[in-house]
């Protein structure tokens, strides 16, 4: 009967996730056509935010006694984002990458990924550790809000003042949007961890996979939306900051409330989530991530999900 229930539970959390990740997209694109911020930076901050906020639940919920669930559900994600996310949107319909964003943003991705593996090698990520790459954060932060204020220097489009009302109604559209994504995102996680348990699986697998897909469902359903409504940079631009921010705010978070202990085999998935990342320069000289590049993401991302279930 349990599992019955979970199960229901889990399809209703999908369902919020849709509508959630459809409220998401609107509110940021009115808000960046009417700041005059491109769609990429609204997507990198106010939609990876949002899309990263089941991230930040799961990893406060498990932070001191569970922490392999915060490690597990970080570098998942983060693996999960570029294999399953950008593996299905690509397959979905290529999605053209400005070459910018691929000589920035993804190599501070990179960078913020090579950090975090740096911060891991003393066998933990203390309070300190989290305290710096919050500090991360707020220096990512600094460099987006720049970037934004210079794209909209350089518009020349005027903002939109037809409707006095618009920005309260995107501004409404995000915080629903964000608040349904939370509950859609929680209802699927924990019912899908009821059901993995079934199974008898460890906590660091439910993080690397049941919770690390859970999680990543927004990203998956926005960008996706984003995509089909004609908004790539927005999916696009959400994968990149949804990774960064799981690693300077949520792994940030999670060590500094009560430090993350580092088993010796997560180096694999440390790689694994590096190759995934590097994949995606590919696309530097052609500024397009086509379907050939997205099953191949797809079918890597299924491999590394057996692989990590059977070994």
């Amino acid at each position: 009967m349990e599992v019955i229930i979970s199960s229901i539970l889990t399809v209703v959390g999908l369902i919020l996730l849709c509508l959630g990740g459809n409220w998401l997209v609107s509110g940021g694109v009115t808000i960046a056509k009417k700041f005059r911020i491109s769609n990429l930076v609204i997507g990198m901050t106010i939609v990876a935010y949002g899309t990263s906020t089941p991230e930040l639940a799961a990893s406060i919920a498990a932070a001191g006694e569970h922490s392999a669930i915060i490690l597990g559900n970080i570098v998942g994600s983060n693996i999960a984002n570029v294999g399953m996310v950008i593996g299905i949107s690509a397959i979905l319909i290529p999605l053209a990458v400005k070459k910018h964003v691929l000589k920035k943003e993804i190599p501070i991705m990179l960078g913020v990924s090579f950090l975090l593996i740096l911060l891991s090698l003393d066998g933990v990520l203390s309070s300190y550790d989290g305290i710096l790459l919050l500090g991360g954060l707020g220096i990512f932060a600094i460099y987006t809000f720049r970037d934004a204020m210079k794209q909209r220097e350089q518009s020349s489009e005027k903002p939109d003042s037809s409707k006095k009302n618009t920005y309260a109604k995107s501004i409404g559209l995000i915080g629903l949007g964000i608040g349904v994504l939370y509950v859609g995102a929680i209802l699927t996680v924990d019912n899908a961890v009821i059901l993995a348990k079934e199974f008898g699986l460890s906590e660091k697998i439910i993080g690397l996979t049941v919770i690390a897909i859970g999680t990543s469902l927004p990203e998956l359903i926005t960008s996706v939306i984003a995509i089909r409504k004609g908004h790539t940079d927005i999916g696009v631009g959400n994968i990149i900051g949804s990774n960064i921010y799981n690693i300077l705010m949520i792994m940030g978070v999670g060590a500094a409330l009560g430090g993350v202990v580092i088993s010796s085999d997560v180096y694999i998935d440390y790689a694994i989530m590096i190759i995934f990342s590097v994949s995606l320069l590919v696309a530097l000289k052609t500024g397009i991530i086509n379907r050939f590049m997205g099953i191949c993401l797809s079918i890597g991302y299924i491999a590394y999900l057996l692989v990590t279930f059977f070994k």
